[in-house]
């Protein structure tokens, strides 16, 4: 079932770029974790002012190619904390990422990829010949 519209994804994807860069305070993350979490949020700002969906600025990037990267992004976010050493180091960083995989991987398979992503106020205001 795939309840979540371009727009609304655009919505939760500024609302997690905001917790990647809130986090270190909220987490009191330092060093490698903290940065992590800046690096994320800035790289997801970036795909998502890039995306050709309702609240892009560029639309650069395809939305289906969108939910590629975030497919992508939710298995690494669930490795991460294997792959890098730190499932044992910071039990906070390994579940905050973790998390953050499981939200990924949730919001991909809710998001309707194959919709439309441009809205038709314009073709509306267009004069019919």
């Amino acid at each position: 079932m795939k309840v979540i519209s371009p727009r609304m994804h655009g919505m939760l994807d500024y609302g997690t770029i905001a917790l990647f860069a809130l986090a270190p305070t909220l987490f009191n993350f330092d060093g490698p974790y903290a940065t992590a979490c800046y690096v994320l949020a800035a790289g997801y700002l970036l795909i998502t002012l890039a995306t050709d969906f309702p609240l892009g600025v560029m639309r650069l990037i395809p939305f289906p190619m969108h939910g590629g990267l975030e497919l992508v992004s939710g298995l690494a976010l669930l490795a991460a904390p294997f792959i890098f050493g730190f499932h044992d180091d910071n039990t906070v960083a390994r579940n905050f990422f973790m998390i953050m995989g499981v939200v990924f991987l949730g919001s991909w398979m809710l998001t309707d990829w194959r919709a439309d992503t441009h809205t038709r106020t314009h073709n509306n205001m267009m004069p019919h010949h």
